[in-house]
């Protein structure tokens, strides 16, 4: 399948949609390990930092790699209001428009994450941060030396303005993480202090640390929510080089980059160019990388995995497929059914729905054995409730008995599955009796309520390949005597659509961060987020009880009370099935002409190749490519 919605965060707002954690350190209470009224290189939500203040480099970063060349490459994920497939302004930080990905390479932040520990975050624009004894404010003294592209300094007055523009002004997900910033304050020009609001632990404030820094002078002219054509200048690694709206867009390396050889971005970044091309179509994008006129491609359609690539530059070796192992955080692909419109807000027609795809035979008919059936949102974590509850996850589930189905209490839900006959009969059977608990009978041909009406879904997206896999899906439900069918939308109504909540069905995918918060799960699943804009609850649940496990995040003092709270969690929404998990491939399936260098070993929690990857001169040669 193509990729979605697929969010990261890596230079700024990392922990914004926190939703899982796999770790090896220590299982310790987090705030002894947390030195206060002392400037620090760095924090962590959990254990001990990885890196010491003497660090040189990140272990993943290849200071000795060459540098220059150019990556054209189709990007396989993108944060806020980008898209992977037009661009029509350049500021990222608003709803409106769809900006180019990776155009967050222009902005430094107070902090950046590491991509080989699950909640770290080290100085970068601040050489250090101090806590203070509440754990409520985070001093940081900022590094002389760190300059915007235009020259300028970046002092604590840009950070004020930039946290104050972006909790007023900016896209809902900044705004959300922004909400318990109390206050952000200016002492001279090199020190600034972040203030959370009480409501705020320490491990939830950390999300608000990491967004991008902006240059109040730029805007002393200008309305932060209406700048589209003109690129704000930021401190980071990056510049925009050449671009075509909706067409291209080129990123160029600054060689004066003020953090070059500091440790946080040392022997990070490589590429002198970084060049994205934008298709509205995935066949287009195909074909151009078999022409050469992409380098990288990661592959998310099987159909093309399995068929597509026997070109023949692929057949001379010039072209290399490769698996690379997923990260240790959730990949999300569900259904949203929208539960604003009232015959999807019954559990039990949610489950019917889901039972009526026939993953087994799908699989073997259509997507050549490459997927597996997910079971929960949060795949491929250590989130993944199994079995009964422990004696842990009891004590927090007990006190929602009535509140949540009474199966949480017992083995935690999975997918049905089916004969592989793509008509299970018994499978259907238990899906007609589901519609018939929310007051639905199936009269001749046609699921009908009291009132005669029909009961009607209609599938939306922009993607010819998920009509291709998914129409077996809505001949099955037709079958019971659903009026299903699929509604195929240019991307640009689909995204409005979609942020209007005008839909039926959706086919969502989110690629997560490693450490959950209170405001990055209310995203997805909070009550609060059901009619907001711009926020990620797209089948608009509401649940008290979720709430209150969302709300819980903030007390858990060690990763090991994490992992239990969000493993209760999972049980709930499996249960409620508000979202429908669909099916995951558990790797990266990458196609990409043999001309870059890179490590046997990836990072366990991100994978940004444009940022890890080289260009070698001496492969690109041997395959006609220098």
């Amino acid at each position: 399948m193509t990729a979605l919605t697929h969010l990261t965060r890596r230079r700024f707002g990392q922990l914004v949609l926190g939703a899982a954690a796999a770790s090896a350190l220590p299982l310790r209470d987090a705030l002894a390990n947390v030195p206060t009224g002392t400037p620090l290189h760095g924090l962590s939500a959990f254990g001990e930092l990885k890196y010491r203040p003497d660090f040189t480099h990140f272990d993943y970063a290849t200071p000795d790699a060459p540098q220059g060349g150019q990556l054209n490459f189709s990007v396989p994920s993108w944060v806020l209001n980008q898209s992977p497939i037009t661009f029509d302004t350049l500021n990222t930080f608003v709803l409106q428009g769809n900006a180019p990905p990776r155009i967050e390479g222009l902005y430094d932040a107070l902090v950046v994450s590491s991509l080989d520990e699950p909640d770290a975050l080290y100085c970068a624009l601040a050489k250090t941060v101090t806590l203070s004894p509440d754990r409520r404010t985070f001093t940081f003294a900022l590094r002389p030396e760190a300059r915007f592209s235009t020259g300028d300094p970046v002092t604590a007055g840009d950070i004020v303005f930039s946290y104050e523009t972006l909790k007023e002004k900016g896209h809902p997900s900044l705004v959300v993480t922004l909400r318990n910033v109390e206050a952000v304050e200016a002492d001279g020009d090199r020190t600034v202090r972040i203030t959370m609001s009480d409501e705020q632990n320490y491990q939830d404030a950390l999300s608000a640390l990491g967004m991008p820094i902006l240059p109040a002078a730029f805007f002393a002219d200008k309305d932060f929510a209406t700048v589209s054509s003109e690129a704000i200048p930021g401190s980071g690694p990056f510049a925009i080089g050449r671009y075509d709206f909706n067409k291209y867009i080129e990123y160029e390396r600054r060689e004066d980059y003020w953090a070059k050889d500091l440790p946080f971005a040392r022997g990070l970044n490589h590429f002198k160019t970084l060049r994205i091309d934008f298709f509205r179509d995935r066949q287009p994008a195909l074909e151009a990388f078999k022409k050469g006129l992409i380098h990288f491609r990661e592959e998310f359609t099987t159909k093309d995995w399995a068929t597509e690539y026997t070109f023949p530059a692929v057949q001379r070796g010039a072209v290399k497929l490769e698996e690379f192992p997923d990260e240790k955080r959730p990949r999300f692909q569900c259904w949203a059914l929208n539960q604003r419109r009232e015959r999807f807000a019954h559990a039990s027609i949610r489950h019917a729905i889901n039972m009526c795809f026939d993953f087994e035979w799908t699989n073997e008919n259509l997507l050549f054995g490459l997927r597996n059936h997910s079971n929960s949102p949060f795949e491929g974590s250590e989130f993944v409730a199994e079995g009964e509850p422990s004696a842990a996850e009891l004590v927090l589930l007990e006190p929602l008995r009535g509140q949540v189905p009474d199966e949480v209490f017992g083995p935690v839900w999975v997918q049905p599955v089916s004969d592989g006959s793509g008509r299970d009969r018994k499978v259907l059977r238990e899906a007609v009796r589901l519609f018939g608990e929310a007051g639905w009978r199936l009269s001749g041909n046609r699921m009908q309520n009291e009132a005669g009406e029909q009961f009607r879904l209609e599938y939306l997206t922009y993607g010819a390949e998920q009509q291709r896999v998914y129409a077996k899906f809505m001949e099955t439900l037709r079958a019971i005597g659903v009026d299903a069918s699929i509604r195929m939308v240019d991307a640009a109504q689909y995204q409005r659509r979609v942020n209007d909540f005008d839909f039926d069905m959706i086919l969502a995918a989110f690629g997560m961060v490693a450490t959950p918060t209170r405001e990055g799960l209310s995203l997805f699943f909070g009550s609060n987020s059901a009619d907001r804009k711009g926020a990620y609850n797209y089948p608009g649940m509401q649940s008290e009880a979720v709430d209150a496990l969302i709300e819980k995040v903030t007390t858990v003092t060690s990763r090991e009370d994490l992992v239990t709270l969000m493993r209760a969690l999972d049980r709930v929404l499996r249960w409620r099935l508000d979202w429908l998990p669909n099916i995951n491939a558990g790797v990266h399936r990458a196609a990409f002409w043999d001309m870059f260098g890179h490590r046997d070993t990836k990072p366990d929690y991100a994978w940004p190749v444009e940022s890890l990857w080289w260009y070698d001169e001496e492969k690109a040669r041997a395959i006609g490519k220098a």
